[in-house]
């Protein structure tokens, strides 16, 4: 039997009204009302920018994909963050998600080469070390010449996993491991981090 309040909002708003607002709640952070209150403002906009806008989402995995080297994003047949003529190659930043390299760059205090994990170890989501793709990781530390390889993640349980299991790992190549510690609250991730604090970090960064 139907709740009373779900009946009543389904006959509310029109199927592809619904449809929207349930696609719209998806999104991180977006609840019920803020997902009507887009859904709403979506209606208002021309006919002309809600094609253009559903054609961008379409083929959205199509334009942008990550690069098969590092696992950063790319809109074209070039990636940006593997450009070894303009990065110093002896430095290898390990991140976990490719958000994570946009937020790095903006600091401007590193210029090095990008490793993205793509997921942190958590056993209780399935996450396990098969996850991470070490050997991947390996291959182009000893391809490169990789001499320092700074583990960039968040300081998180699982963040703290990740970086120990990594830093075993690492420990039997003989490169150098150093961790954003100074200025990181405990708990934090880096999407959150302000610009002047993760700059900080990097600068402060110390041997694992």
């Amino acid at each position: 039997m139907f709740n009373l309040a779900i009946l009543t909002f389904m006959l509310r708003y029109p199927k592809d009204l619904l449809t929207l607002i349930a696609y719209l709640k998806k999104l991180p952070g977006v609840g019920k009302k803020t997902a009507e209150r887009y859904a709403f403002h979506l209606l208002e906009w021309a006919e002309k920018d809600l094609h253009e806008f559903s054609e961008r989402l379409a083929t959205l995995k199509e334009r942008v994909q990550a690069c098969r080297e590092c696992g950063c994003l790319m809109g074209g047949v070039v990636c940006t963050f593997c450009s070894y003529n303009k990065r110093d190659c002896s430095i290898l930043c390990i991140i976990a998600s490719p958000r994570d390299a946009y937020a790095i760059e903006e600091t401007g205090d590193f210029r090095g080469l990008y490793y993205v994990l793509g997921a942190l170890l958590s056993p209780l989501d399935g996450k396990t070390p098969e996850n991470l793709n070490f050997a991947q990781i390996k291959e182009r530390i000893q391809r490169l010449g990789i001499q320092e390889v700074i583990l960039a993640l968040d300081s998180t349980l699982e963040g703290d996993a990740t970086a120990l299991y990594l830093k075993e790992q690492l420990a039997k190549m003989g490169v150098e491991v150093s961790r954003l510690a100074l200025g990181l609250p405990l708990g934090s991730s880096l999407d959150f981090v302000d610009e002047g604090t993760l700059s900080q970090a990097f600068s402060g960064r110390q041997k694992f």
